[in-house]
């Protein structure tokens, strides 16, 4: 889970890497209000490192009763409360009305071509999904509940300049890690 930590004035946001076996780990019982503040949507999170071959990024939520849509979005550097920076790696945006999952990147400003096939359409209403992000070398690989559901090729060349994971739309999040 997310951890916020203040440094030098700002929050940074910690992801553990460890297992859930570990016997040092905390308990993570029923989250407390404070967790629920970390973990709400829209949120904005530093990615400790950035990203690289073999590094991922896991969201688990529930998708709301009545929901529209919802992005999850890795860029580089935090830009402003509303708007993400010039340069954005993956944006991915579930559409639920057409069930569609659109698929683009953000270079210097400048929006690329959106990829939009995928095999099917995972997510429910009211119900729980686990999106994980693997980074590889040349391309993000997407599961969602353990499925794969796409590649999509690095446009930002630079992985460890994605520093910065964004969510938001008809979605609670659960767990970050």
């Amino acid at each position: 889970m997310a951890e916020a930590h203040r440094a030098e004035g700002r929050k940074r946001w910690i992801v553990s890497q460890r297992n859930d076996t570990d016997p040092s780990k905390p308990s993570t019982g029923p989250p407390d209000r404070a967790a629920e503040r970390k973990l709400a949507v829209p949120f904005r999170g530093h990615i400790t490192g950035g990203m690289r071959p073999g590094k991922h990024v896991v969201v688990v939520g529930i998708v709301d009763s009545s929901p529209d849509r919802f992005y999850i979005a890795l860029t580089c550097g935090r830009g402003t409360s509303r708007e993400p920076p010039p340069d954005v790696a993956l944006e991915l945006c579930v559409r639920f009305r057409d069930r569609q999952i659109l698929r683009r990147a953000c270079m210097s400003g400048s929006w690329g071509d959106t990829d939009r096939a995928v095999p099917y359409f995972p997510f429910i209403r009211d119900q729980p999904f686990k999106i994980e992000i693997h980074c590889e070398q040349s391309r993000f690989r997407v599961f969602v509940d353990g499925q794969q559901l796409f590649d999509f090729h690095h446009r930002v060349t630079s992985l460890s300049d994605i520093d910065t994971l964004w969510i938001k739309g008809s979605i609670s999040i659960t767990k970050l890690a």
